[in-house]
């Protein structure tokens, strides 16, 4: 789908004029104050209801003062997401994987600006209210990768407290824009705090946690969002700290956000946080109770997962804890002024003085596509070479694997269904490698399975690409009588529809597009007809996924989904089907304020052992793309197979018809070159020892296997590093619920990883020169400058990033090491650049035991180089020393 077809809905129309005090332009020092007054004359004129109705995050209009509805849940993790196709990024752990803060900024307000054009859209078609189109985002996610089996490490900047707190700044500012009193897009850190799974137990964990590690590894990242970010906004976790909900936490919210950081902004809770505060960590006796607690220990805006089906009466419980007296009308309108606050900041209300009319903001632009294709290239980590790559122009290469020809794989999680074109690793190689002989060899049946069918293999009834859409308006909206979320989706299934389409189009595939149009209301139903045309014969798995949704195929039904399918494997029809014939195809789907109708397919082989040995035995090089999805691993999931349990791993290793395969590839006797494509650490001992080469890729997002292709033709030269321990087994590690940092990343395992945190090789290579240090005003305590000469000395261009750690002095509760600087730089062949690095107290202070962060007395180590210094990589060290111990603020 072409932006131009979506132009003119995506034109920014003006804010919504809302009666409040003031007018006219503000002294640009005023501005929050400004808003703040605003806030505060629109928040008296409410009534009780009108006020405890905009505390929960789908806030509705309030006609009367002008005030257009508000939805506070938008998600832009590494792209937006909304009605219309938007670029999509690679997953944060990707991101971090480039080591180049400045560039994940960049990436930020690219997603920034389609999230504006989202916004824009809303307006243009009255869906204002609906998730994806407030001028906010709950992103991003900054806690720390502790533990290789959490399912949603992958939507963080891996397992290092000052990596994470730097891309975390980065994407902040990048989102908010330069000014964040004026921001473009509020950006939200998530889930404050000491979070990081499992899955399983978060609503009810009680997390005990030391003050060292709090302040050693949970909150840096945090505190550098609030006070060097500037971020607006922050989400409240699911867990308990130490006995007290995170989202109701003296020491969190109180003592920390805003009492040492001085953070002004709003807090949202996660999704029945709030919720659980009573209903399973029993910190409350009830509903009333538990909001309460969590307003008036600062949370302004309530997340609950009972918006998406319009669980009514939500906010009566404030008004139940209002008539209790556990809570006062000044703790409901303090919370009202700094929600209102923030959406007169961000230009959703009219008032203040924004500057210069802006440009429309684009949304899938050749810009932004080609920033998905760098950003992909960054994120790839070159970690094995034995002169496998890059592959000859002319090889002759077999391809093997789930994922070669895969496409879902590419998104991660949190991720729009809709994104620009995704490109397979196999396609991508057919477009890097022109010359070369590629032979795909489809797997056979896998837990990976499912992409989503493209418009190619689509027709519309009348020949066209794509399929013929209806779109037929419920008469009223659905009379719900349940409270909970499958008895309320049975009333669903009861809403009569229009007998006559409101709109009827042609779209490219099956996808949730209903709210790009004025047209269409709230609670619709759409059907898709045409026919699916394969463009291979052969043997696929046919499967569904949405809400309330059905297929079927040549008049036998292929699926159907009775309630909802989020978080679940899909089911799949296994049918052989012919190449070009049509296959008559009808699916049905209804959206009550969201849908995620998709149909899925895979071609799978009968004999795909046979067809390996055949295709090998013609290649120079066999290419095998492995790993996981987050299909598997993610977001309190339900699924329960070998290696995963609810979103979680319980190992580390490949699934086992990927190892078996690896195996039978590696016994034709022909060089193999491993992609991994994952969110989290895999075990890649056998690899590390049987393959030829190794390259890590992520979930590397829309433009991935463009990516991957390039670097495997040696197009780009690879240059990420790893933002995480890759280990053996998980038998090297404490429990998963262990909140303890002894024995987990690399600044406290005591093991010997398969790859290390910060490892990652080029096509060309480097030297450095000496390490100089330079305290600042001639005390080291107060600060440093470090300069290091780096060279390239190999015989082809290329990225390096420059990695700094520091060894502290010996004390109780010291890291090995921890990263204190990184730098990514380009470097011609033969040409040599000086790195410096400016280090602040806080860069040199490490953590008490007790939980006193200062400068330590003693003296350091400084290393400069391709990683943590070792052996095998190029690095230089110096040391300096310090008589004067330091305490720093928390």
């Amino acid at each position: 789908m072409r932006r131009s077809k979506f132009a003119a809905l995506l034109l920014a129309t003006c804010a919504l004029t809302v009666g409040a005090a003031g007018a006219g332009p503000v002294a640009r020092e005023g501005v929050r104050a400004e808003a703040e007054a605003r806030a505060g004359a629109v928040v008296a004129k409410m009534t009780v209801d009108e006020k405890v109705g905009q505390l929960v995050n789908t806030a509705p209009a309030i006609p009367r003062l002008g005030i257009p509805a508000y939805n506070w849940w938008t998600e832009s993790l590494h792209g937006a997401i909304g009605t219309v196709p938007a670029t999509n990024f690679p997953e944060p752990i990707g991101l971090a994987a480039t080591f180049d803060a400045s560039f994940v900024k960049s990436v930020a307000a690219v997603v920034s600006e389609e999230n504006r054009a989202l916004h824009a859209l809303a307006r243009r078609t009255g869906h204002l209210g609906k998730i994806g189109t407030g001028l906010d985002t709950w992103s991003p996610n900054i806690n720390l990768f502790r533990d290789p089996r959490w399912g949603r490490g992958q939507e963080t900047y891996g397992e290092d407290p000052y990596l994470t707190a730097r891309m975390g700044v980065a994407y902040v500012q990048g989102m908010q824009g330069p000014d964040a009193d004026l921001p473009d897009v509020i950006a939200t850190p998530k889930h404050f705090a000491v979070h990081s799974g499992p899955e399983s137990t978060r609503h009810q964990a009680n997390v005990f946690v030391s003050q060292h590690d709090i302040e050693d590894t949970y909150l840096p990242a945090f505190r550098a969002a609030v006070v060097e970010g500037g971020a607006q906004s922050i989400m409240c976790a699911y867990n308990r700290v130490d006995g007290q909900p995170a989202c109701a936490s003296d020491l969190l919210m109180k003592d920390r956000l805003r009492g040492a950081w001085g953070f002004k902004g709003y807090v949202v809770s996660d999704c029945d946080a709030v919720k659980d505060i009573a209903d399973t960590h029993k910190y409350a006796p009830d509903q009333a109770a538990a909001v309460a607690a969590a307003l008036k220990a600062g949370v302004d805006n309530e997340c609950n997962n009972g918006t998406l089906v319009g669980v009514p009466g939500l906010p009566e419980r404030y008004k139940e804890a209002l008539a209790r007296g556990y809570i006062s009308i000044a703790d409901i309108d303090r919370a009202l002024v700094r929600l209102f606050a923030a959406r007169y900041r961000t230009g959703d209300l009219a008032g203040l003085d924004r500057g210069p009319a802006r440009s429309e903001p684009g949304i899938l632009t050749p810009a932004h596509a080609a920033m998905a294709l760098t950003a992909a290239e960054k994120s790839l980590v070159l970690l094995k070479n034995d002169k496998a790559l890059p592959l000859a122009p002319n090889a002759r290469i077999a391809v093997i694997g789930p994922l070669a020809d895969s496409t879902r794989v590419l998104r991660g999680n949190y991720s729009a269904q809709q994104t620009g074109t995704p490109v397979s690793v196999l396609d991508g190689l057919k477009r890097a490698m022109p010359q070369a002989a590629i032979t795909h060899v489809p797997f056979g049946r896998s837990l990976t399975d499912g992409d989503s069918v493209p418009q190619s293999a689509l027709q519309t009834p009348d020949g066209k690409p794509g399929l013929k859409a209806e779109y037929f308006n419920a008469k009223h909206p659905p009379v719900v009588k349940a409270t909970e979320w499958n008895g309320i989706l049975d009333d669903f299934r009861t809403t009569p529809y229009a007998a006559k389409p409101v709109v009827t189009r042609i779209e490219p595939n099956v996808a949730a597009r209903g709210y790009d149009t004025k047209a269409i209301a709230e609670h619709h139903r759409v059907v898709w007809t045409g026919y699916l045309v394969p463009p291979e014969s052969g043997l696929y798995r046919i499967g569904l996924n949405g809400m309330l949704t059905n297929a079927t195929l040549d008049g036998k039904e292929i699926g159907r989904i009775d309630r909802s399918g989020y978080g679940k494997l899909p089911k799949y029809v296994e049918m052989k089907l012919e190449k070009g014939k049509r296959y008559a195809l009808r699916i049905t789907a209804e959206a009550h304020g969201m849908s995620n109708a998709d149909l899925l397919w895979k071609r799978i082989s009968d004999q795909p052992d046979a067809e390996l040995q055949t295709a090998a035995a013609n290649a120079d090089v066999i290419v095998a793309v492995v790993g996981l999805t987050s299909d598997l691993e993610g977001e309190e999931m339900d699924v329960h197979v070998e290696g995963f349990s609810g979103g979680d791993k319980t190992s580390l290793e490949l699934p086992a018809d990927q190892r078996a395969m690896l195996e039978r590839a590696k016994a034709t006797g022909k060089p193999l070159v491993v992609v991994a494509m994952n969110g989290s650490p895999i075990a890649l001992q056998w690899a590390k020892a049987n393959a030829a080469a190794i390259v890590e890729a992520w979930y590397s997002g829309e433009a991935g296997g463009q990516a991957i292709a390039n670097v495997l033709s040696g197009k780009t030269n690879p240059a990420g590093r790893l933002p995480l321990t890759f280990y053996a087994t998980v038998n090297d590690l404490p429990s998963f619920d262990d909140y303890s940092m002894k024995g987990r990343t690399y600044r406290y395992f005591q093991g010997t990883p398969v790859y290390p945190f910060g490892y990652g090789l080029s096509y060309t290579t480097f030297s450095y020169g000496p390490v100089t240090v330079t305290p600042v005003n001639g005390a080291p305590e107060e600060g440093l400058k470090v300069t290091a000469e780096v060279a390239n000395t190999g015989g082809r261009d290329g990225e390096e990033v420059a990695e700094l750690y520091l060894t502290p002095p010996a004390f109780e509760g010291a890291p090995k090491l921890a990263l204190r600087g990184f730098e990514r730089i380009g470097l011609k062949a033969g040409e040599r650049k000086t790195v410096s690095f400016v280090l602040s107290p806080r860069d040199l202070s490490f953590v008490a035991a007790d939980g006193t962060r200062q400068v330590v007395a003693g003296r350091y180590t400084v290393d400069v180089g391709s990683g943590q210094p070792a052996a095998d990589v190029p690095h230089q060290s110096a040391s300096f020393a310090t008589t004067k111990a330091v305490k720093l603020p928390e």
